[in-house]
């Protein structure tokens, strides 16, 4: 008889000798994965719509930001894949184990908001790949499916993603379909003869000149340093730390790159709907037609997207763990899943969509983290040069450490300031 077990868990325990098995190969798999996805060309496409970039300029704040931002990411597991635990508790020696606590509320918090905007775009996606086959509500019918797979990646843990369901299947695909849309836009782009050094005319007005380069390289680098606060739980299983490093830095440049500047290109075009507004369901479609594509690259984005979705609702129970270590990840996976599909719901029943909620998001997300992500790697490569004793991440791990927090803090007001202050222009950015 068949008979189901539950998948082992290793919640804030070190992983392993034994289970610390991902290769380069496979660490690079997994972060081009994650880098991967519908919400990534919606970011790309606000360089131009929202900042009125050219190309060219998309390009460059592309490559720098992606560079910044995953040199910056896979710094923020060198320390933690070490010592085979997963970001959050990896904190501790840091910002004290009371002190790791405040951060893992804010990660909590943005990865449940990740969690609907991705069930959101791929029930939109999977509406527009049915033809909206039961009326206006099929994305709203489609999230809690979307849901429960998602909580089942994430009951089967990390290694069974990136090994059973990426390296099998669905990053061969993606490739394939990355390509074919990148062929097929810089075609669109050579035959209509378009400038790529001048703004659109509909959104020149939004440059603001040296203020929109930064906001762009901004915009890029909120991508890479979103996943910092998790990035661990994965490369924990990495079988050494040049694996861990290597790998997250080529995957995630090659995708988080491409897919920005995909993004851009598409909205040089003036293709900005990719399937994610309520009230233009068929916009992804009309991008294909217009690009002289099929469906086929909207349902390999869509398996793609999956992996996201996992990421999100299997580190929001690891990162609870760390608040309550005793709590099992079963009923934290359900639990997440189930509020992930509540906001979902309501961003559908609201028509809000993604829009400029979400550009405003990933500012939130970079203003938070990326000065705490400063004080991770000076205390990390600077301060203690990664001589953590295992014993720093449990019971040695002071109560605070009060100066982490006064750096992090006045790094994060102070990046709020400058953005307050940046004279805005009517849609200027969000």
């Amino acid at each position: 008889m068949l008979r189901l077990r539950r998948p082992p868990e290793w919640g804030v325990d070190p992983v392993p000798d034994s289970l610390r098995i991902l290769r380069t190969f496979d660490v690079f798999v997994l972060w081009s994965s994650l880098g991967v996805g519908l919400l990534v060309l919606a970011a790309g496409a606000l360089l131009v719509t929202q900042l009125g970039l050219t190309l060219w300029e998309s390009v460059l704040v592309s490559i720098a930001g992606s560079v910044i931002g995953s040199v910056l990411l896979a710094g923020a597991a060198h320390h933690g894949s070490r010592a085979g635990v997963p970001t959050m508790v990896s904190l501790r020696p840091i910002l004290g184990r009371s002190g790791s606590y405040a951060p893992t509320g804010l990660n909590v918090v943005q990865l449940l908001g990740w969690t609907a905007f991705e069930l959101l775009v791929m029930s939109e996606a999977t509406a527009i790949l049915t033809d909206q086959f039961l009326g206006p509500w099929t994305a709203a019918i489609f999230v809690p499916i979307w849901g429960a797979v998602t909580a089942a990646l994430a009951l089967g843990g990390p290694l069974a993603v990136v090994r059973d369901w990426l390296e099998r299947f669905a990053i061969w695909i993606v490739y394939a379909s990355t390509a074919a849309v990148a062929i097929a836009l810089l075609n669109n782009l050579l035959l209509l003869g378009l400038n790529p050094n001048l703004r659109p005319a509909p959104v020149a007005g939004n440059f603001l000149g040296p203020s929109s380069l930064l906001l762009g390289l901004d915009l890029v680098v909120a991508m890479p340093i979103s996943w910092w606060p998790l990035i661990s739980d994965y490369n924990r299983f990495a079988a050494r730390p040049r694996d861990s490093a290597l790998g997250t830095t080529l995957g995630y440049v090659a995708a988080n790159t491409a897919f920005y500047v995909l993004g851009a290109g598409l909205a040089f075009l003036g293709i900005t709907q990719f399937g994610m507004a309520p009230s233009n369901p068929t916009g992804f479609l009309l991008t294909l037609g217009l690009l002289g594509l099929s469906v086929l690259p909207l349902l390999a984005i869509l398996a793609d997207e999956t992996d996201n979705a996992f990421a999100d609702v299997y580190s929001t129970a690891v990162s609870v763990q760390n608040l309550l270590p005793k709590r099992r990840q079963a009923g934290i996976i359900l639990g997440a899943a189930a509020i992930g599909v509540g906001a979902a719901w309501y961003l559908i029943a609201t028509g809000q969509g993604i829009g400029g909620a979400y550009g405003g998001f990933l500012l939130l997300i970079g203003g938070l983290f990326v000065p705490l992500l400063g004080v991770v790697v000076a205390d990390s490569f600077v301060v203690r040069r990664g001589t953590y004793p295992a014993a720093a991440f449990f019971e040695a791990a002071p109560r605070w450490r009060w100066p982490a927090f006064a750096s992090w803090i006045p790094g994060a007001a102070l990046y709020f300031a400058i953005r307050v202050a940046i004279p805005d222009s009517p849609g200027s950015h969000p």
